[in-house]
């Protein structure tokens, strides 16, 4: 197999090459596209970077991260469709060399290529870098995050503070993102683990204190200058906003009870497939007899243990977008990462022939 550092080459490449060519071949059609891409055109003829402003009004639906990457990347290439898409190609390069990355480190480099291909080989996870949506680098940095807590609650205490530091900022930036539920979904992920495992794992209250500074410092360098400069009226309608979101139907996008669970099943195929075909494994078939040391990284957190944040995750975001009142394809994007993991561990079953493809072992079985 080619290097580490070769592999990451390819893949770079391999990345820019689907998502960059093409970007501003196709006008700008979905309502958060042409809304984002507009408040980002406003921030550069107003010079206003702290306060999202649509038809010169404040929009109080999102914070301003994503859209200062698009008002930076319009002030290098204009105002146009390319422009508008490229901070998402960006970060489905980087995306991809995360998965390839901590692939490598909780297994090896078979299985980070093959969550790289999962991913990438789904349809919605690889159109979504094509896009000009918030949800690629909203969901990148909660899934970081979530990574480094992981690190957090396994590693030595000499070690804890960086990834606790690391974790927070992540964090805060998914929050900077798209908002509140940026702290909302990890919370209820390690919360739901912290509980399966009867509060083992517990972190250190320094620890604590670091990633709470780091998280809080991270928004208030915004929120704060915002405060100074306009008052609180945008801060206050951004709160109000973000309630809003979650108990009521938005702009008429409802939907039924199980509108998420149809839009992975086909949105992610074929990864989805092969991860359907990881959950229905019994907890004995998924921990069939390997070498120890294949099963454990560097930070001695087990695969076991990396697939059971997974899994956490996957239903925490499905869970708890069904309950929410708004329906919208890329509300569930998060669970591309636990998803394609899943698949990953599949294939490389099927991939080392300790598994076959397919559901005729399922029938009858009651597990």
């Amino acid at each position: 197999m080619l290097s580490r550092g070769r592999i990451q080459l390819l893949i770079i490449a391999v990345a820019a090459v689907l998502f960059i060519p093409g970007l501003g071949a196709v006008h700008l059609f979905d309502w958060d596209e042409i809304n984002f891409a507009e408040i980002a055109r406003e921030m550069l003829v107003t010079g206003d970077w702290l306060q999202p402003q649509i038809n010169y009004l404040p929009f109080h639906e999102k914070p301003p991260l994503f859209i200062w990457f698009q008002a930076v990347s319009m002030s290098a290439f204009g105002v146009n469709e390319f422009a508008a898409r490229l901070p998402n190609a960006i970060c489905g390069i980087i995306t991809l060399l995360v998965l390839f990355r901590i692939g490598t480190r909780i297994k090896n480099q078979t299985f980070g290529l093959l969550w790289v291909l999962a991913y990438i080989g789904s349809i919605l996870p690889h159109l979504y870098f094509r896009s000009g949506i918030i949800d690629p680098w909203f969901n990148l940095f909660i899934f970081l995050g979530i990574d480094q807590f992981i690190h957090l609650t396994s590693s030595a205490p000499e070690r804890s503070a960086r990834h606790a530091l690391l974790a927070a900022l992540f964090l805060g930036l998914a929050v900077m993102t798209k908002g509140p539920v940026g702290l909302l979904i990890p919370t209820i992920t390690i919360g739901i683990y912290w509980a399966t495992q009867r509060f083992r794992h517990m972190v250190q209250l320094r620890s604590l204190l670091i990633a709470s500074g780091i998280f809080l410092g991270t928004i208030a360098v915004w929120a704060l200058a915002d405060l100074f400069r306009h008052g609180p009226e945008f801060m206050v309608g951004f709160f109000w906003r973000q309630v809003a979101m979650l108990t009521t139907e938005d702009a008429g996008h409802g939907g039924f009870l199980g509108y998420h669970f149809v839009v992975l099943l086909f949105g992610c195929f074929p990864a989805s497939l092969f991860a359907i075909q990881e959950m229905l494994q019994a907890r004995n078939a998924s921990l069939a007899p390997v070498p120890s040391t294949h099963w454990v990284d560097l930070s001695g957190s087990s695969t076991f243990n990396y697939r059971k944040w997974m899994l956490i995750l996957f239903w925490v975001v499905l869970i708890l977008f069904s309950i929410v009142k708004t329906k919208i394809v890329h509300y569930s994007s998060m669970c591309y990462f636990p998803l394609t993991y899943l698949a990953a561990v599949q294939l490389e079953r099927i991939w080392e022939r300790r598994e076959q493809f397919g559901w005729s072992r399922y029938a009858g079985s009651g597990s």
